[in-house]
């Protein structure tokens, strides 16, 4: 970790200069510490500016900048887009970007003007809240600075966002905007000492590009377009009119019974935003990302709609992502569906949607960050979202459950999953130094949980953080254990096979690297059959005291290899017999439990099953972004881009064709499990080693 890359001075806007920042960190089962936020310095908008002539990088090859800022910045060089960032990250370990401004220098003087946003909300998003406000940058030749951020750098606020309605889970403010507005009077920018630690290297940015709607059509008094498929991003629209004249934004997922936009959206965010206008032309590029499909825009008839395109935003994602043909119609509209939640539910970090919440959360990580680096083969934001859950420990014993953010959670399930993402990327990648590096971490979290073991070394009563099993609620197919915040006393399924699994899987990761190992897996392994183990029901029960036997209490013991010898096909046949009666979340562990018990036929059925809990019944719906739920209407408010549920990417890839490194990150091979009723296929698949091929 580097103290400081950069040679600037950090700069805010001056009513930011004096204010200490606000410590929001804490335990989510304690409560937050008492602090005070004016609100007036809530959903600000700041614009710096500096002008330099291009002859301060003389002849240096390389013209760089090196650049940060607190919330969020858009950068821009002689009026061209150049970037925008930085991805979220706690004050302790801020991550930065680096730009090539080559392509936009003109000889002379040039301008370079910076759109700051700092939210100044408690929620998933960012590490807002906390009063620290501001940017930092370097212009770089060669690598050496040659001009950097100092007072001289003029700041102005942005007035023209008068929003005050926030949507989401505290996620957004509205963007209500009046371009009569304008700008305050341009100031100094003020010199602050901050408390930051910086990130080793400037981390990727997010790649912006422009969509076009694919359908425009009068409807009423206003205008319908339709982009195609849901994406995330903003809105860019040009229109003319008089001053005062108001156009009504409204954007949605989906559309009504009645072909309007839905933008009073099913996730709970109710997306409908004022643009008043000045005389004459005006132009409009919304800030804040989200995610929808439709748009309807309302407004006088003396108004001119010029144009209306979409600023599309994601993760760097390539041209040619894995993909499959394939005989069956079914299979290839599931792959692109999961392909497409994933795309556009990853931005700097990997957000459970775009919409309600934006946030990173570890379980979701272990389905995302799979099925992203199965599509793409870049391994930069898997690597990033581990980078941040041990951060969290700073914060939370035992990890928290979205990472970063200043809304702190804390989930069990979710924190045992961690050791299960570092192996993913080391097997990936085969990078030895980075997985010592992460044992540590993986350690201190099973040495959290251990806190809990009772005398056979299971757990009971982990009570310092939310034991989910599965969500929303009524996907838990009846799961036989109360699941109150905190959980009250018990020795249940759900907890301990995520517990032992973990364990060893840590124990996995110390015989790679040649540690010794004490058995303790074993015996928890052994520990956790004689507890939930039916013999005479030949399958798990939910807890001790329990008769009832849930899909999760199974799928996970056949996911981590737990199953007592010769018990395999019991259990095997339950849960085929038993589908798909979990969650989209679940479903992923479901699946690969039943490759790892070699039931292929079973995991190709409830791959492309039709029924009302499956991933076709996402596309029946109108979907083109996996969902929350295994349709719109199965959840009281479900988001329809959520890549936690892209478990099909994965599945087909590693457990039907069996792709996987002969070691780790090398010599990549199929060993294919596809069923006869599976027909021709043809998978392609971007590796470390370049791209696969498989044709059955």
């Amino acid at each position: 970790m580097s103290n400081y890359p950069f040679a600037g001075q950090w700069i805010c806007a001056p009513e930011f200069a004096g204010l200490a920042p606000l410590s929001l960190f804490h335990r989510e089962m304690q409560p937050l510490p008492p602090v005070s936020h004016p609100e007036a310095l809530k959903n600000v908008h700041i614009r710096v500016e500096k002008t330099f002539d291009a002859a301060v990088f003389g002849q240096a090859k390389k013209r760089q900048i090196r650049i940060t800022a607190d919330d969020y910045y858009k950068l821009y060089l002689n009026g061209r887009f150049v970037g925008q960032g930085p991805a979220p990250g706690y004050y302790f370990s801020y991550y930065y970007n680096e730009f090539d401004l080559a392509p936009f220098l003109q000889p002379g003087q040039n301008r370079i003007q910076v759109d700051i946003y700092y939210q100044g909300l408690i929620n998933r998003v960012w590490n807002s809240g906390d009063l620290r406000q501001g940017m930092i940058a370097d212009l770089l030749a060669d690598g050496k600075a040659v001009l950097s951020t100092d007072h001289s750098w003029l700041c102005a606020r942005d007035l023209r966002y008068t929003g005050k309605r926030v949507i989401g889970y505290d996620t957004q403010y509205l963007e209500d905007v009046d371009e009569r507005l304008g700008f305050s009077d341009w100031t100094e920018s003020a010199e602050k000492k901050v408390d930051y630690t910086f990130c080793r290297a400037p981390f990727p940015a997010v790649s912006v590009w422009e969509a076009q709607p694919v359908l425009q059509k009068e409807q009423g008094e206003g205008l319908f377009f339709d982009f195609g498929q849901e994406r995330t991003g903003t809105l860019r629209i040009s229109a003319s009119g008089r001053e005062g004249d108001c156009v009504v934004i409204y954007c949605g997922e989906e559309l009504d019974e009645s072909g309007q936009v839905r933008w009073q959206m099913r996730c709970g965010c109710d997306d409908q935003e004022f643009w008043t206008l000045k005389d004459g032309d005006n132009l409009l590029e919304q800030y804040d990302y989200k995610g929808f499909r439709y748009v309807r825009l309302d407004f006088p008839k003396n108004v001119t709609i010029q144009s209306v395109s979409m600023l599309v935003r994601h993760f760097p994602f390539p041209e040619k992502p894995a993909c499959v043909q394939s005989e069956n119609p079914v299979l290839e509209q599931i792959f692109t569906l999961c392909t497409n939640g994933v795309r556009y539910g990853s931005q700097e970090s990997f957000i459970d949607c775009p919409t309600r919440e934006k946030g990173q959360y570890t379980g979701d990580l272990t389905i995302t960050g799979a099925s992203h680096l199965l599509l793409t083969a870049d391994p930069a934001l898997l690597r990033r979202a581990i980078a941040l859950q041990v951060d969290s420990l700073r914060i939370a014993p035992g990890m928290l459950a979205v990472t970063p953010g200043s809304w702190m959670q804390e989930i069990a399930d979710y924190s045992l999953q961690f050791p299960l993402s570092v192996w993913r990327y080391y097997q990936f990648t085969g990078d030895r130094a980075f997985l010592r590096e992460m044992l540590p971490a993986c350690q201190a979290v099973i040495s959290h949980f251990a806190k809990y073991a009772r005398s056979d070394g299971l757990l009971d009563g982990v009570t310092d953080k939310w034991n989910l099993v599965d969500w929303p609620e009524g996907q838990r197919d009846g799961y036989d254990f109360p699941l109150t915040q905190p959980v009250g006393p018990g020795c249940h399924n759900v907890i301990n096979a995520f517990y032992v699994g973990s364990v060893r899987m840590v124990e996995q990761i110390q015989r790679e690297l040649g540690l010794a190992v004490d058995g303790e897996g074993e015996r928890l392994k052994d520990a956790f059959n004689c507890a939930f183990f039916r013999e005479q029901l030949g399958r798990y029960v939910d807890w001790e005291q329990s008769s009832h036997s849930s899909l999760h209490a199974n799928c996970l013991p056949a996911f981590f290899g737990l199953i007592p010898a010769g018990k395999e096909q019991a259990v095997g046949d339950w849960l085929v017999d038993r589908g798909m009666a979990c969650g989209v979340y679940m479903a992923f562990f479901l699946l690969k439990g039943l490759a790892r018990l070699g039931r292929y036929q079973a995991v190709w059925d409830l791959l492309v099953s039709q029924s009302e809990t499956s991933w076709y019944n996402m596309v029946r719906e109108g979907g083109t972004t996996c969902f929350e739920a295994w349709g719109a209407g199965q959840k009281w408010n479900t988001s329809l881009c959520h890549p936690w549920a892209s478990a099909p990417v994965s599945v087909l890839i590693e457990d039907l064709a069996g792709l996987a490194p002969s070691s780790p990150g090398k010599d990549w091979r199929f060993n294919p499990h596809f069923p006869a009723s599976a027909g021709h296929i043809r998978l392609e698949v971007p590796t470390p080693e370049g791209r696969k091929v498989l044709q059955l």
